[in-house]
């Protein structure tokens, strides 16, 4: 997904024009087509093999914004509201600056990938043949992050953002005259207990020290004021660190929906779908990425692990890899992301590409 807006600084501009064509102008051989819309980068400087991949997603959301600036979307029911376009303006801006690099030796790989906002475009890049292609000796990933002040990094070691699912639950039941209700099997109220009852997995299933999460985000039933239907469909999301917090997810959502459902004289039936896995960084990797961030003067922040998730997570899956946040909090209002009112912070543009520039040299300079 794309979405076009006006540029508000001559950084920012670089992104109002192909990728593809703005890498293949600074010198990147370029490939296209990896995840139908990616595209990848690769310089190679000097006889080292050495190599590192940097990504950056580029894709926007379906959300109406509501900032009201000059520079808002120009397409309905699409923005922005994660700040990929700002990943996408600083991995382009220190791409060119690595281009013109004469003390680099080895391989630099700039991965910009579509998709990343639930349907998985790290996946789909992988299955068509990302890793065939390039084969850096680690990965990075960056994205701003407003709840922590610019100047400010985070790359913590181990799990850093959760793995992600989708649950979707349909409860059959008897409809019936809304004014009869006896005659019913009513699914209205046992999807109501239902989306209580679910609450029970992260209450009493899982140890207090552990983190998951089970949200029922969207309930469908019913046509008329006076006529309890025939069925109802919850969905939602969950969340997890571990292998075992998946599989006790899943168990206990079909066990409670299809109980409860029975205490009705309803029928649940569950499906459970595991989209992204657990971002775990990679101890190495994070720590040469806190040494080069503390040397440029970044201050290394430890904020908690995010029950977000992000699928750059499928690509440290296959290289050792660290995903990053950059500190890029707003003085007074301060959506955050996926807000219709979310605005990229603009003063963190430079900080992310300084960063990108910092890890090209620490990985790549003679």
């Amino acid at each position: 997904m794309t979405c076009t807006a006006t540029p508000r600084s001559p950084i920012r501009s670089i992104a109002r024009r192909p990728v593809a064509g703005k890498l293949a102008e600074y010198g990147f051989e370029v490939s296209r087509g990896l995840g139908v819309t990616g595209v990848v980068g690769t310089l190679r400087r000097g006889s080292s093999h050495r190599s590192i991949a940097l990504r950056a997603d580029m894709d926007a959301l379906p959300i109406h914004e509501q900032t009201g600036l000059p520079h808002a979307s120009s397409q309905p029911g699409m923005m922005h509201a994660c700040g990929h376009d700002g990943h996408t303006a600083m991995l382009l801006a220190a791409a060119r600056h690595a281009a013109s690099r004469k003390d680099l030796h080895g391989v630099l790989h700039v991965i910009f990938q579509p998709a990343e906002e639930v349907e998985g475009g790290a996946r789909q890049m992988i299955e068509d043949g990302l890793f065939d292609q390039i084969s850096p000796d680690r990965v990075f990933g960056m994205h701003n992050w407003p709840d922590t002040a610019p100047g400010s990094v985070a790359a913590p070691d181990g799990a850093m953002m959760s793995a992600f699912g989708t649950f979707d639950i349909t409860i059959a039941g008897r409809g019936a005259h809304g004014a009869m209700p006896h005659q019913s099997a009513d699914p209205v109220l046992a999807a109501s207990q239902i989306v209580s009852s679910l609450q029970v997995i992260a209450a009493r299933n899982v140890s207090p020290l552990d983190s998951v999460v089970v949200s029922v985000t969207k309930i469908h039933g019913g046509d008329a004021y006076n006529v309890i239907p025939e069925a109802v469909k919850l969905a939602g999301t969950t969340r997890w660190f571990t292998p075992e917090g998946a599989d006790l997810i899943e168990r206990r959502l079909t066990e409670v929906a299809q109980h409860v459902a029975a205490g009705f004289e309803c029928r649940a039936e569950v499906l459970h779908e595991r989209r992204y896995p657990a971002t775990v960084n990679d101890a190495g990797a994070a720590r040469f990425v806190r040494d080069i961030a503390a040397g440029a003067g970044f201050a290394i922040a430890s904020p908690p692990p995010s029950m977000g998730a992000e699928d750059f997570s499928f690509m440290m899956e296959r290289k050792p890899g660290c995903y990053i946040w950059l500190g890029a909090r707003k003085e007074g209002e301060n959506p955050m992301l996926h807000s219709p009112r979310f605005d990229f912070n603009d003063a963190v543009l430079r900080d992310g590409i300084r960063l990108w520039n910092q890890l090209i040299s620490g990985a790549l300079a003679a």
